[in-house]
């Protein structure tokens, strides 16, 4: 077994409530923005306007037919590929897979990524300024993945691109794909997805609420108007929980046990006999782990974003009001590569299988082999690569 890495200690210090929220006063780097006009959710809420944030690479060609598009998963954003920088907080989220010469070639590919209605690297969500000049916040209203995709679906007519070639994504990503495809399928010539369901289940919506209630539990969510508070006061501590239990699902027992086994850091464990129940016990190396991640994500996402996108999840159904999942995901005749990773433990393999035994546009289960559990999509490049390969030969037939 490797030696386990040592993470700094936690610290939120410093951190403003709305530091990882898009600010029409930041920079804009690659991303381009579509104002779009009045909208109405799922729910029946309107807003007056919504932009959305994206991100393009390669050339559309003169009749409008080499467009691929790229839905994020959760905590992803616009930009799939690129140095962080000006305007992007964080490198290319999938940036092995586009590009010249990569599996999808921007060469001969036109990409389009956009940033999710509710998120916060520039599309219209919680953290965006309302028509009173104050943030959304707490009047934020309830998203569908439908809602997400009615969104995209306006922005593609404003690119006046009339179907994409290919559709991908990952995990809230693939919901999204299965989504246009039920909904769009003339708007969608062929789809990969990957590590995804068409309905998430009582376990997955289980883990989401337990996330979500650290968040709510946190004195500094304010029911979600947090935005005006002083630095270090926003709701860092329940966000940190959350992510905690959300990596616990993204990575395998497999693979924490090899990395980290049962090690204990910087404290002699005999030491720990000293100790008593109201102070936290002395640090496991994965402990450490955990905490690394859980202040990573607290500086760089809105909490309220991480409330809106984990509910659109939990209420996703793909044959909600359709007939069923059998119905719908049987009529899916397009091209469709389901992609599974062998060691998720938050999309299980069986979640996938339904989709390609139920899609006639499905060949077979494609499995990406790895240790590193649901994150094998941002982790296997070249497990991932090949797939995506198979997926573009498709969409060029």
């Amino acid at each position: 077994m490797t030696a386990p890495a040592t993470y700094g200690p936690l610290s939120y210090a410093g951190l403003t409530p709305a530091s990882a929220a898009w600010r029409e006063s930041d920079p804009a780097g690659d991303r381009l923005f579509c104002d779009l006009k009045e909208f109405t959710t799922e729910s029946g809420f309107t807003f007056p306007q919504v932009r959305v944030a994206y991100e393009t690479w390669g050339e559309l060609n003169s009749s409008r037919s080499n467009a691929i598009y790229i839905c994020h998963a959760l905590t992803g954003d616009s930009h799939v590929t690129g140095p962080a920088g000006p305007g992007h907080l964080t490198a290319g989220w999938w940036d092995s897979l586009v590009g010249p010469g990569r599996a999808i070639d921007t060469n001969e590919w036109f990409v389009v990524c956009a940033n999710v209605l509710g998120g916060c690297q520039g599309t219209t969500g919680p953290s965006s300024t309302a028509p009173d000049g104050r943030p959304w916040g707490s009047r934020f209203p309830v998203l569908t993945v439908s809602d997400m995709v009615e969104v995209e679906l306006l922005l593609t007519d404003a690119l006046g691109i009339s179907s994409w070639a290919l559709m991908l994504g990952p995990s809230l990503g693939g919901m999204r794909v299965l989504e246009w495809l039920v909904a769009h399928p003339s708007r969608v010539r062929s789809g990969l997805v990957l590590g995804t369901t068409a309905a998430v289940s009582a376990d997955q919506i289980g883990t989401h609420v337990s996330q979500l209630a650290a968040i709510y539990a946190d004195p500094g969510f304010a029911g979600g108007d947090y935005y005006e508070a002083p630095p270090g006061q926003g709701p860092h501590v329940g966000m940190g929980i959350a992510r905690r239990i959300a990596h616990l699902t993204y990575r395998s027992s497999e693979e924490l046990d090899e990395r980290f086994n049962r090690e204990i850091q910087d404290v002699d464990p005999h030491d720990i006999a000293g100790q008593s129940v109201g102070q936290p016990l002395a640090p496991f190396a994965v402990t450490s782990y955990l905490d690394h991640h859980a202040e990573k994500l607290a500086r760089r996402f809105d909490a309220n974003t991480y409330v809106t996108l984990t509910n659109a999840m939990s209420l996703f159904d793909v044959g909600r009001d359709r007939g069923g999942v059998e119905k719908v995901i049987g009529e899916i005749s397009a091209p469709l590569t389901v992609v599974a990773i062998d060691s998720d433990r938050l999309f299980p393999n069986r979640q996938q299988q339904q989709l390609v035994d139920l899609a006639p546009g499905a060949d077979e289960l494609h499995m990406v082999h790895s240790l590193h559990g649901h994150d094998g999509f941002l982790v296997e490049d070249e497990q991932v690569s090949y797939y995506v390969r198979q997926a573009v030969q498709l969409a060029r037939k």
